[in-house]
């Protein structure tokens, strides 16, 4: 999630055992750091290598493994200017609770975390809220204040809690998202072989649905709140390296990068039908029952031709225009 849900979260349960005493605000300070101290990742990258940080974002430093290192590098950090107030066994404890719940938290996202490295390359995605959601951060910023403010750890505990349930809660909106994409699929007379569903940015009542059928990728989004409403898209062929890209050679690092991307999107990849060097990541749009991808990989044959162990390019678009960000508001309110 955002670095600010990440520090809010951390800081709730490093704060839950700092006790009522002026510690709290201590507390509040190295559980938040420490919460967002594993997204330092993403300076792990190589201007050679375009793929490289996507590799290394959410790899080691969100593993459950790694989480007693990871606390002990932040206590060392932390401890120096802690040290007249807190024993090292205490920075350790606070920055060992605030980075615990890193991984876990960005899991429940859509991203993709692997929990388990080194033992499995899994990205674990629970697909239960959105990368930021005010609902979720702004209460347990209130709560986590309050208590370094009140020195009562009451404020903090109640602050975990509630990011907990509203986690959990989002168990019941995936179900009702995955009765809805069923519901779509079988309406059109189609076999679901694999889909992907996950809220909408900032709200947690629209949904994206995604399902593959037949080598196509259909795109919809379904309003969840009293009733199901489902907001119609489109759809789009799954990417097929050997037909898009018939002069691609076994050897070059441009089809070993396409597979590395797969991994990345979980193998919902599509050619841009508005570029037909780009493949998409189609799990990713600014509206929710659309196909334009927020980021990709752009390939090139002139550069393989001159260079085999030429990368391909990475893109970003993350600037929605006005129309688009209209449109998503009146999806939402």
């Amino acid at each position: 999630m955002d670095p600010i849900s990440q520090a809010a979260f951390g800081a709730s349960l490093s704060q839950s055992f700092a006790g009522d005493k002026p510690k709290q605000f201590s507390a509040l300070v190295i559980g938040a750091l420490a919460g967002m101290a594993p997204d330092l990742d993403i300076l792990i990258r190589s201007a050679g290598d375009p793929l490289l940080f996507l590799e290394f974002h959410r790899q080691f430093t969100h593993s459950l493994a790694f989480i007693p290192f990871g606390a002990l590098l932040c206590a060392l950090a932390f401890y120096p200017f802690a040290r007249k107030k807190l024993s090292f066994r205490q920075v350790y404890l606070f920055s060992f609770l605030g980075y615990a719940t890193h991984g876990l938290l960005d899991a429940c996202t859509s991203y993709g975390t692997q929990l388990f490295w080194p033992f499995s390359d899994l990205r674990v995605a629970w697909n239960t809220v959105s990368i930021i959601d005010p609902l979720f951060t702004l209460p347990v910023i209130v709560l986590v204040v309050l208590a370094a403010y009140k020195k009562n750890a009451r404020y903090a505990q109640m602050g975990f809690i509630y990011a907990v349930i509203f986690l959990c809660l989002g168990l019941v909106q995936k179900y009702r998202a995955e009765e809805a994409i069923y519901h779509l699929a079988q309406q059109r007379g189609h076999r679901i072989e694999r889909m992907h569903i996950k809220p909408s940015f900032a709200n947690r009542h629209v949904w994206k649905l995604i399902y593959e059928y037949d080598g196509r990728y259909y795109v919809d989004a379904v309003k969840l709140v009293f009733d199901t409403r489902y907001i119609m898209g489109t759809s789009i062929r799954k990417l097929n390296v050997e037909y898009d890209y018939p002069w691609l050679l076994d050897d070059a690092q441009q089809r070993r990068d396409i597979e590395r991307f797969r991994w990345f999107s979980d193998d919902f990849l599509a050619v841009s039908p508005h570029d037909k060097n780009f493949i998409m990541d189609v799990r990713y749009s600014f509206l929710p029952n659309q196909i334009k991808s927020m980021w990709g990989i752009g390939m090139d044959r002139n550069l393989m031709e001159e260079d085999i162990d030429s990368h391909v390019s990475y893109e970003i678009n993350s600037r929605p225009d006005r129309s688009t960000i209209e449109r998503f508001l009146e999806m939402v309110f």
